[in-house]
This record gives structure tokens, sequence and C-alpha cells, in this order.
């Protein structure tokens, strides 16, 4: 289903719109499933990401690295916090874009404009990245980069106490480490995935709001993947930048990188252009797939919705 998907009162004319509670509700469950079946992805990702000495040759020798030297269990490594942040991100992300939408629509007719469309879309990635996304990606890619076959040396025992440590070490805003690029990349992210989820349906399933159409979930999967293409190729360095400065620690005293731009110049210097768009591959194999079973999962939750209580009520 469209972000901004309404439905037409015939009684008053005016488009009713789906309860942002109701989109809050599909997000998260859409988000439990992504994190089930994509955390290997993302695992192998930050792995790629923080090798600055060529250890990974590319996303399968990554893999079977892992496997061979820590066990398979390994690439589910930071599983908790992620799918938690996960399930509330998206609960954040689809409630807030319904209600930034509502605020965007026209008083009148309730239809909203592409650029509306963007506004709430980018409004909904700074909420996310804000509130959810910084603190348990922090505490995430800091289990994810710890390596070996036994956890008794581990730094970090779990998330609990990686949080703990972070706060005691490195104070409350450790937990906000790298806000500046996640903001940046889940804003545009947000902006260009609402406005082309609700294109592709159009263009390839003639959805139109309000038409009391429900997308198949194999429709909504392919709408969904084609979505999320766009955003990890715009959004690379960021993403890049993000896992830096969320990554580094002060157990060697100074830290490497001051800030966003500090991490691009240093990055670019040391490593090349290139770097700024390390781990790519595996975000796209991981965020397009993952928008395919979300959205899946959503415009279910919301079909079943709008038939039961919106089309239904109508009648």
């Amino acid at each position: 289903m469209d972000e901004s998907q309404t439905n037409q009162n015939p009684k008053s004319g005016y488009k009713q719109s789906i309860p942002p509670y109701m989109k809050a509700i599909s997000g998260s469950f859409g988000g439990v499933m992504e994190a089930c079946c994509l955390q290997p992805i993302d695992v192998i990702k930050t792995r790629l990401q923080l090798d600055t000495k060529g250890n990974y040759k590319g996303i399968i020798h990554c893999g079977a690295t892992v496997s061979r030297t820590e066990g398979v269990r390994a690439l589910w490594k930071g599983m908790t916090p992620f799918a938690t942040h996960l399930t509330f991100k998206y609960a954040l992300r689809m409630g807030s874009n319904a209600v930034l939408q509502s605020a965007f629509k026209d008083s009148t007719t309730g239809s909203l404009s592409n650029q509306g469309r963007v506004l709430a879309g980018f409004g909904a990635g700074v909420l996310e990245a804000l509130l959810i996304v910084t603190p348990f990606e922090v505490v995430k890619i800091r289990l994810q980069q710890q390596k070996g076959l036994s956890p008794e040396l581990f730094k970090y025992k779990g998330p609990i106490h990686c949080a703990r440590t972070i706060i005691h070490e490195e104070g409350i805003f450790g937990l906000w480490a790298g806000a500046a690029p996640t903001v940046m990349r889940n804003g545009t992210n947000q902006a260009a995935m609402f406005t082309a989820k609700n294109a592709f349906d159009v263009i390839l399933w003639k959805k139109h709001e309000g038409d009391q159409k429900v997308l198949q979930p194999w429709q909504s999967m392919i709408s969904g993947f084609l979505a999320g293409t766009a955003g990890p190729i715009c959004t690379g360095p960021f993403d890049v930048v993000k896992t830096r400065l969320m990554a580094q620690s002060r157990d060697g005293g100074e830290l490497k990188y001051k800030g966003m731009i500090h991490a691009i110049q240093t990055i670019y210097a040391e490593e090349g252009l290139q770097a700024l768009w390390k781990g790519l591959l595996p975000r796209l194999m991981r965020i397009p797939p993952g928008q395919a079973i979300m959205w899946a999962v959503a415009d279910q939750i919301i079909g079943l919705y709008e038939r039961r209580y919106i089309y239904s009520a109508a009648l």
C-alpha cells in the first residue's frame, strides 16, 4: 500500500486516512520479519566497512571467514539490538510519516503533493535517526566488530552491558556517535523510499490512493524492492562515515575521526574515493530485500484493516 493511502468517504467527499497507529503497527511487524531474514548481511556489511587492512576479499569471503573463525552464529551477532531497533524504527517511521503526510495534505480534498510526500519522508527519517537508529546502531556496531571465538574475552558481553559501558566510558552522548551522518542518511533514504514506493505502485500496478485496491504480497515486494535501491547508492558515504564514527571508542586515547566532515576527508585521503562506498553491495543485498519483506507484511496488515474497518463501514 502507498504510505499516503486514503479512502474516499462517500458521504463527505473527503478522503479517509489510515490511522497513524495502524501504519506504526504494520511497520513494526514488517521490521521483525526483516531482521530475522537479513541479519547476516548486515554483519558482513559492518565488517567490510570496518576493514581498513583488506582482510576480507568480498562479501562471500567475509561471510565464510566469519563463519569459519567465529562460528555460524557470529553472523547473527547484534541480533537483539538489530531486531529491537528495526521494530521501533519502522513503527516510528511509518507512524510519523503518516502524521506528517496528514499535515501536508490539502485541507479540502485530502490529496498529497509530491513535495509534501518528500518532506514527510525526510522528516520521518530524521526522527527515526535521532530517537531510534543512532543509539541502537552504536550498540549493534560495537557488538558486531568484536572478533574471536571466546565470548568471555569480548569487551562487550551483550547489548545492555555494551550500552552501560559506552555511557560509563564516553558519557550518554557516546550512544549518539555518528548522529549527523545518520540523520543525513535516513532523511534522504526515507524521502526517496516513500516517494518511489508510491510511484512504483502507480506505474506497475495502477494502484492509486483511495481506489480500494489491495496489492498482493508479491506486488508489494516488487515495489518495495525497487523503492529501496536508490537510497543506498546516494547515501553510501554517510553510511560508511556513520559506521566509522560509531565504531571508534576512547580506548586508545584520542578519537581518530573528529566528526562527519573530518571523517569524510580522512577516509578519502587515506583510502581513496571508493572507500566512501565500502559495503555498498551488501547494503544493496540487504536494504531492497528488507524493504520488500517489510512492505509485503505492512501492506497486508493495512489492507486487512481497510477491508474490515473502512470499506465495510462505508457500505
